[in-house]
């Protein structure tokens, strides 16, 4: 088993499919003959340069890959997911949906409950019987995304001269959440909105700016740390939903009743379900939009 490079003469199959036009490059690899190195990612993800998308989700049975064999009895496939850039990342909710996706259209999955191995644990995923009469097979995909947790500590979001209190919610990733008048007072999102204090968040923060669009409906924008506004963020949409509800003065642990908040994001719609014992689910489309072959020589600069 060796990097992309010189070496490969064969043209590798790809699809590219979205969830809430969160993007990425599908690489189909059953038995983990393909090791993608950190450059090879970055180029295929390239927009201009390469196939272009938020990730690259590499498709490995459990079984043949070393960071998922502890887990190949409890979910046949592993989610080797890549950001952009080509580092390696836990999760990715949207991700996930995606790659159930992928797995029901090439017939490794049926509608119904599906475990996904990824570097975060196990992630459970539901996928709903589509309408017959919709002509799609693209219903909507369920994710447990993990409990929330809620860090007594919060911060001082500012955008020019605008200032609001932001609520700390970590999903496995940080997030800073802030309400405010209109989505347009977050400005452009393409540096880190400053906040106080800087130790809450010693190594970055994603930022969610929420308004209100009716009862348990919201609408968001978000800065994700290092790739500024994204047009999606699933932990980003469940942190904002948690928040929301505690707002609201709603705790599902508490009322032993679940809770359901409406998100929209840039890219899309989630619905983000909090239930009594916190777990949190979330619930999408996701779609896939194309499907071919990366051509070697496209890969040809790229060594390990």
């Amino acid at each position: 088993m060796g990097n992309v490079s010189t070496s490969q003469t064969s043209p590798i199959p790809f699809l590219k499919g979205h969830g809430t036009e969160n993007d990425f490059v599908i690489v189909p690899d059953p038995e983990n003959a393909l090791e993608l190195s950190a450059s090879a990612v970055a180029r295929l993800c390239d927009r201009r340069a390469g196939i272009g998308g938020d990730g690259l989700l590499h498709v490995v049975r459990s079984a043949a890959h070393p960071d998922a064999r502890h887990m190949a009895a409890e979910a046949e496939w592993f989610m080797d997911y890549r950001n952009a850039d080509g580092s390696i990342v836990e999760m990715c909710g949207n991700g996930v949906r995606v790659f159930a996706r992928y797995l029901q259209r090439a017939g490794f999955a049926e509608p119904g409950e599906l475990a996904i191995a990824t570097r975060g644990g196990v992630k459970r995923a539901h996928i709903a019987k589509a309408d017959p009469g919709s002509g799609s097979d693209a219903a909507d995909i369920t994710v447990s995304m993990g409990r929330a947790v809620l860090p007594a500590e919060g911060v001082t979001v500012s955008i020019g001269e605008r200032s609001w209190p932001a609520r700390n919610v970590n999903m496995g990733n940080p997030h800073a959440v802030a309400f405010v008048e209109e989505l347009g007072h977050a400005g452009d999102l393409l540096t880190t909105p400053p906040f106080t204090p800087a130790s809450v968040y010693p190594h970055g923060v994603n930022v969610e700016f929420v308004v209100d669009r009716g009862e348990r409906h919201v609408a968001m924008r978000v800065h994700e740390r290092g790739s500024g506004e994204t047009r999606s963020c699933g932990t980003g949409a469940c942190a904002v939903a948690v928040a929301a509800a505690r707002r609201d003065g709603v705790d599902p642990a508490a009322t032993g009743t679940p809770v359901t908040y409406t998100v929209d994001l840039p890219g899309g719609r989630l619905l983000i379900t909090e239930r009594p014992d916190g777990e949190i689910e979330m619930t999408g489309a996701a779609e896939i939009v194309a499907e071919g072959y990366i051509e070697p020589a496209l890969l040809e600069t790229v060594t390990a």
